[in-house]
C-alpha cells in the first residue's frame, strides 16, 4: 500500500494512487470547463468499452467482494479510512468504523439480488429482455437500462448516501461523475480507489472531483454531458440546479429532510434499558448528522416515564462518549450548542416542564425534556429533544409544521402495536418506519423520499412479441 500525503484541500490522501481521479490532482492543478467536458467524454467511451456489456451477475459478485473486503480489519482502504478519517471527515474513528460497518454489511449478494428483484421484477432485466417471473407464456418482455453518464452532486456531511448512489450506478452499468465538496470527498475517494484496485477497467468508468458549490461554469459543463443528475440540498438549491439542467437530462433531487423517534408506553415499560440504548445508538450514529438522525424522540408519558427515559438516555450518551466519542466541532457549532444549553437552563430554572441533562466540561451531548409536543429542530451533534406526549395523535399534531419534510420514524413499540402504528404513520405521510436503534442503517432497497432507488435511474423498453 502507498504512503500517505496531503491533497489540495488539506485532507489526507493517497500519494502513489493520486492520479486516478480529478480529486487526487495536486494543488496547482486547475479545474476548467474543458477539463470537465473531456473527463465526461472519456467516461462515456470507457463505459462503452468496459462496462456496458457486463452482466448483472458479475457486478453483484464484485460488489459482494468489495463489501466483504471493507469489513476486514487488514483491508488497506479501511485502515486508511480509520487512520486518517477523523481528520478527513470530522468523525471519530469509532463512529466511522460503526457507520462503515453498517453500510458494508448490507453490501452482500443476497441483498443486491433482493434489491434487483424489488426494482426490476426480474433481476436480469439489465442484461436483456425478460418476462415477469412466473409468466413464461407472456407475450411481453422488458429490458431496463441505466444512464450513459450519471452525475452525482454531493452536498457533504455523511459518506454513506454517496456510497449508496455509487453502488446503484454500478448496478445500472452507468459511467459516473461524483462531484463532492472538498471537505466531504475523503471516503468517496477511498471507495472509488478500492473499486479501481478491484477492477481497473471498472474504475476507469468513475470520476471523483471536488470544487466549491456555486461554480456554474464547471457545473454547466458537467450537466451538458450527463444523461441523469442526482442532487441533494435545500429546495432553493434544487430549483436552481433544475433550471440550469438541459431539458432532456433527467434530474433527481432530494430535499432536506428530518427524522424522529417514537416510544410507546408499553415498549418502555417492557424494556426501559433497551429503549434508552436504542435511542442513544441513533443519536450517536454519524454524530446525529444527516436526514435519518432523530431531532426529537417522543415518548408516551405515564407516571413520569418521560423524565425516567431522558435520565436513562443521558446516561447512555455519557457511556457512548467514552467508546464512540463525538467529532471535534468548530467554534460556530460549539457556540450554537452552548447558547441553546444556556436558554434551556434558564427555562428549566423557572418551569418544572423543562429539564436539561448535559455533558460536563464539553458540548459532547445534551438532552432536553419538554412537555410541549411541538417539533424542534435540533442543532444536532448529539443534541436531542425528548417530548412527553399522551399519544401518537398528539405527536403528529406537534409535527404538522414539518409534515412534508419527515423522512424516518424510529419506532419502539410492542409487536402487537407496531402494525397499526406503522399504518397510521404511513397514512400521515411518513416515508420510512424502522425499529428505534436502526435509523441510520437503511437497507439497500430503502425507497428514499418514497421513490424507487433504482427505478428513478432506469429507462425501459417493452417488447411485445
Amino acid at each position: 500500500m502507498s504512503d500517505i500525503s496531503t491533497n489540495s484541500e488539506g485532507s489526507p490522501g493517497l500519494s502513489a494512487l493520486a492520479s486516478y481521479f480529478l480529486a487526487d490532482l495536486p494543488p496547482e492543478a486547475e479545474l476548467t470547463p474543458a477539463l470537465i467536458t473531456e473527463a465526461c467524454q472519456t467516461l462515456k467511451r470507457n463505459r462503452q468499452r468496459y462496462l456496458e456489456e457486463r452482466t448483472t451477475e458479475s457486478m453483484v459478485r464484485l460488489l459482494d467482494r468489495l463489501g466483504r473486503d471493507w469489513l476486514e480489519s487488514d483491508f488497506p482502504f479501511r485502515q486508511l479510512a480509520l487512520q486518517f478519517g477523523p481528520e478527513g471527515t470530522g468523525f471519530s474513528a469509532a463512529v466511522l468504523a460503526s457507520g462503515l460497518n453498517a453500510f458494508f454489511k448490507q453490501l452482500t449478494a443476497p441483498n443486491l439480488e433482493a434489491l434487483l428483484h424489488q426494482e426490476l421484477g426480474q433481476a436480469r432485466r439489465l442484461d436483456g429482455f425478460f418476462s415477469d417471473d412466473g409468466a413464461a407464456n407472456s407475450r411481453r418482455a422488458a429490458l431496463a437500462r441505466g444512464p450513459e453518464l450519471l452525475a452525482h452532486i454531493v452536498p457533504g456531511g455523511l459518506p454513506v448516501p454517496v456510497l449508496t448512489q455509487m453502488v446503484l450506478g454500478l448496478l445500472t452499468r452507468s459511467a459516473q461523475f461524483v462531484k463532492c465538496p472538498a471537505q466531504s470527498s475523503f471516503i468517496p475517494r477511498l471507495f472509488a480507489h478500492s473499486i479501481y484496485e478491484a477492477d481497473r477497467k471498472l474504475g476507469a468508468c468513475l470520476e471523483i472531483a471536488c470544487w466549491q458549490g456555486g461554480n456554474q461554469n464547471l457545473e454547466s459543463a458537467l450537466f451538458a454531458e450527463s444523461d441523469c443528475v442526482q442532487a441533494a440540498g435545500s429546495g432553493e438549491m434544487l430549483a436552481a440546479w433544475r433550471a440550469r439542467i438541459p431539458a432532456q437530462t433527467r434530474f433527481i433531487g432530494y430535499g432536506t429532510r428530518v427524522s424522529l423517534g417514537y416510544v410507546t408506553r408499553e415498549a418502555y415499560e417492557e424494556g426501559a434499558e433497551d429503549v434508552a440504548k436504542w435511542a442513544a445508538a441513533d443519536v450517536t450514529a454519524w454524530d446525529q448528522l444527516g436526514s435519518l438522525s432523530p431531532h426529537v424522540i417522543y415518548i408516551e408519558d405515564s407516571g413520569g416515564a418521560g423524565e425516567f427515559f431522558a435520565t436513562a438516555l443521558a446516561a447512555e450518551l455519557e457511556a457512548r462518549e467514552k467508546t464512540h466519542p463525538r467529532g471535534v466541532l468548530g467554534a460556530e457549532e460549539a457556540g450554537d450548542i452552548a447558547r441553546r444549553r444556556a436558554f434551556y437552563e434558564v427555562r428549566a430554572a423557572h418551569s418544572p416542564e423543562t429539564r436539561l441533562w448535559a455533558s460536563s466540561s464539553s458540548t459532547a451531548w445534551t438532552v432536553v425534556l419538554e412537555s410541549d409536543p411541538l417539533f424542534q429542530l435540533s442543532c444536532l451533534n448529539r443534541f436531542i429533544y425528548v417530548k412527553a406526549v399522551a399519544s401518537l395523535t398528539q405527536a403528529l399534531q406537534g409535527l404538522e409544521t414539518v409534515r412534508e419534510r419527515i423522512c424516518t420514524v424510529g419506532l419502539a413499540s410492542t409487536e402487537r402495536q407496531a402494525p397499526e402504528l406503522a399504518r397510521q404513520l404511513a397514512r400521515w405521510g411518513v416515508k420510512r418506519v424502522c425499529p428505534l436503534g436502526r435509523m441510520q442503517q437503511p437497507p439497500l432497497g430503502w425507497r428514499h423520499d418514497g421513490r424507487p432507488p433504482l427505478g428513478d435511474l432506469l429507462t425501459w423498453c417493452d417488447w411485445e412479441k
